[in-house]
């Protein structure tokens, strides 16, 4: 019986310590957030392409938590409905990690110095707000921060998003998503 009670004391013992850890973790994993909209809710029609009533501004970000050896930063926003397919809204690379977020219509006016916008499913360089097919319900738009152990990815400003993500690949130290939802 006590061979028993001290494997289980052990087993608690050992679940503490894994609890703890994961606690940990989480306090540093690294946080991307708008205070604009919240993750899950309706992203403002001010962002939005003119189109649907929209001034195709790119909203404000904020980021916490970039690792430690991070180099830089970068940043898709990407719509993964059925019916958009994954179509770029923006695509940015070569930000510093000590930028701590982008300004509300950052977007081709005041980019963190080095960044640089790639051209989006438009076909313009930057950012381009949600515009979804009437009818077609709401469209998740994800916005996703990476953080890569490289200063710069060196791609060309047409690059799309599967050479994009293959790039990346090896680099993530660590990624963070913000999920705003748009439909008309």
């Amino acid at each position: 019986m006590k061979m028993l009670s001290n494997i289980f004391n052990s087993f608690l013992i050992i679940v503490f310590f894994i609890s703890v850890s994961v606690l940990h973790a989480k306090d540093v994993t690294m946080i991307l957030s708008s205070p604009a909209f919240s993750d899950g809710k309706r992203i403002p029609v001010v962002y939005a392409r003119p189109a649907v009533g929209g001034k195709n501004i790119s909203p404000p970000l904020t980021w916490s938590d970039v690792p430690e050896g991070t180099k830089s930063l970068a940043l898709a926003v990407i719509d993964p409905h059925p019916v958009a397919r994954n179509w770029v809204h923006w695509m940015v690379v070569d930000i510093s990690p000590k930028t701590e977020g982008l300004a509300e219509g950052a977007s081709g006016k005041i980019m963190p110095q080095n960044s640089k916008e790639l051209v989006n499913s438009f076909g313009k360089t930057g950012y381009g707000g949600p515009q979804p097919p009437s009818g077609t319900g709401d469209h998740p738009y994800v916005f996703t921060l990476y953080a890569l152990d490289v200063e710069s990815l060196d791609l060309p400003k047409d690059t799309n998003l599967s050479q994009f993500l293959e790039v990346l690949q090896g680099h993530m130290l660590a990624e963070s998503s913000l999920t705003g939802y748009f439909g008309r």
